[in-house]
């Protein structure tokens, strides 16, 4: 009994205890979920309220997107230049150029062999002697790296060798446009073409520079001059062709070209731009300004006759025709036949101080106004003189360019109408006014005449069914540097116009140093080389430029002629 009540006494104030400690166990806990509770109910209002705010209130806009902040226009060192229908031909793409501190290069040996044996075209030696500099803490090593080069960088983990990111100027159609577009070089600046013409146009502004240029046109004049090269195994060609109502050039291809990408690897021939910066003696295609200056003075009539039955002397010199009809020829004779003695007959009914002021107004006496750095000055007589005017009238003694050649033929087919040449598009053909430089009777009777030696002169070959083709040939010995003559160096031209009654556009076709050929006859004349060419050209290109082929032309322009020539 006593050990029970020694228990009994003993464990009761225990049992309290742990019923005291249960108990306030049970409180804290209760305690803990009533704060618990407490701030999940907080944490859902809070959810709640915002969800509301974000759902219904102020956010309830949609797409996110649209709130994203506006970047603005991609910032680029220099602006794309496009053709006139929006085709790219050139823009800048992000790079990234290689550089080194060589105070932070351990062994300069070691990095110049590693990165010569990475970077083709790195001169080993060179290198090394660049990152040795005691004093040098910049050296470039490589601009414009492709993302290979650079990912191949960065695994050589050489501490000291650093990325800058620039641009790099791309061209797409590579040789296609070279002569018009130019390049640029590593630093973003503009060397030829319109890269150099318009350098800080294309710096300051991000819109795209647009260019009269239609590649498609382009394509198909290239093509077909490199054919003719290549037939008669010529050393280069040039073609031109032009809106006869903006002054636009459409197409400008010189031949050989090079690559704009690399304009490194070309040779000074193929940078040559021959259509603005070449001065050639025309020859026979000059005869058609000779005929329009004699009808805008008034002093010539499609019923004139000249005397061609003999060679013409003054001074030492003889000057007599290429295949000649030894008689009197009329005016459209003259033109058919290309008689150096009917134009030079012709000129002396004007002289040669009207003759000049003639040429001056055509523009061929100062450079063409295209905007091209690649401009040549003509070589023209100083003095003028009697035997200059005689040999001029045919195409001899004053050198132009192609370029000046075409805009003033623009001019005399185009009612008289002289429109500066330009590379850039025109938006309002309309605001192009011009300057009258011949009138319209003169101009009108030129295109009879050169609608009529497409039909029954030497370009016969140049007409296309249903585009009624207008031009004239020529054939000119090529100047050598120290004067005089080559012999058997020629160069063969086509200057065309279509459609023939209403000229649009005007095309040149030359072909440097022709050869003649067994199914030629041995010839290479402008004729046998240029005109079929001009001919294949305006086929491709008319039903591009939007020029619907018909029939018949709505005015006969050569049947007046016909009985004036006393031709059948």
């Amino acid at each position: 009994m006593a050990t029970n009540f020694l228990d009994i006494v003993r464990g009761f104030p225990a049992r309290l205890r742990v019923e005291s400690a249960a108990k306030q166990s049970m409180e804290t806990a209760r305690h803990r979920l009533v704060i618990g509770g407490i701030l999940f109910a907080v944490c859902f209002a809070v959810v709640g309220v915002r969800l509301v705010d974000v759902t219904l209130l102020s956010e309830a806009r949609e797409p996110r997107a649209a709130r994203a902040p506006a970047t603005g226009p991609l910032e680029l060192a220099r602006a794309d230049i496009v053709d006139r229908n929006g085709v790219l031909l050139a823009t800048s793409l992000a790079t990234q150029s290689l550089y080194a501190n060589p105070q932070m290069i351990a062994n300069a040996a070691d990095a110049a062999r590693r990165l010569a044996a990475t970077l083709p075209g790195i001169d080993e030696k060179q290198l090394r002697d660049r990152l040795s500099g005691e004093n040098r803490s910049f050296v470039w090593i490589r601009r414009n790296l492709t993302p290979r080069q650079q990912f191949e960088v960065n695994r050589l983990g050489i501490p000291g060798l650093f990325f800058q990111r620039e641009e790099r100027r791309v061209y797409p159609h590579g040789n296609l446009t070279s002569h018009v577009v130019g390049f640029s070089d590593v630093d973003n600046r503009g060397l030829a073409g319109v890269e150099q013409s318009f350098d800080e146009r294309l710096k300051t502004s991000n819109e795209p520079l647009r260019l009269s240029i239609d590649v498609r046109v382009q394509h198909a004049v290239r093509e077909e001059l490199q054919h003719t090269i290549q037939n008669f195994n010529a050393i280069g060609g040039m073609s031109v062709m032009m809106d006869v109502t903006t002054g636009e050039v459409i197409s400008m291809v010189s031949l050989p070209d090079f690559d704009s990408n690399a304009p490194g690897l070309a040779d000074a021939d193929a940078r040559f731009n021959r259509n603005t910066l070449g001065a050639y003696e025309m020859g026979s295609t000059f005869k058609m300004f000779t005929v329009a200056m004699g009808f805008d003075y008034g002093v010539l009539r499609m019923t004139d006759s000249f005397d061609a039955s003999r060679p013409y002397q003054i001074g030492r010199f003889t000057i007599s025709d290429f295949k000649g009809k030894n008689r009197w020829l009329t005016t459209p004779e003259v033109f058919i036949y290309s008689s150096n003695l009917g134009a030079l007959r012709m000129s002396l009914q004007v002289g040669p101080t009207r003759q000049r002021e003639f040429l001056d107004r055509l523009g061929f006496l100062k450079p063409s106004p295209i905007e091209l750095p690649e401009i040549g000055h003509p070589l023209i007589p100083r003095p003028w003189r009697e035997i200059n005017m005689l040999t001029i009238s045919f195409g001899h003694g004053i050198s132009v360019s192609p370029m000046q050649l075409v805009a003033a033929g623009a001019a005399a087919v185009d009612g008289g109408i002289y429109r500066a040449p330009t590379i850039l598009a025109r938006d309002d053909a309309t605001a192009v006014q011009g300057e009258r430089v011949m009138s319209q009777r003169a101009s009108d009777m030129l295109n009879q005449l050169l609608r009529f030696n497409a039909e029954k002169g030497s370009g016969r070959t140049a007409e296309v069914p249903g585009y009624f083709v207008g031009g004239k040939t020529g054939t000119a010995e090529k100047v050598q540097a120290n004067g005089g003559y080559k012999k058997n160096a020629r160069i063969s031209s086509f200057f065309g116009s279509f459609p023939a009654h209403k000229p649009r556009y005007v095309l040149l076709v030359m072909v440097d140093e022709p050869q003649g050929r067994r199914d030629t006859g041995g010839y290479a004349t402008g004729g046998v080389v240029s005109a079929p060419t001009a001919g294949r050209i305006i086929a491709r290109v008319a039903p591009i430029l939007g020029v619907a082929p018909t029939e018949d032309l709505p005015v006969d322009l050569t049947k007046p002629l016909l009985a004036a020539a006393n031709l059948r």
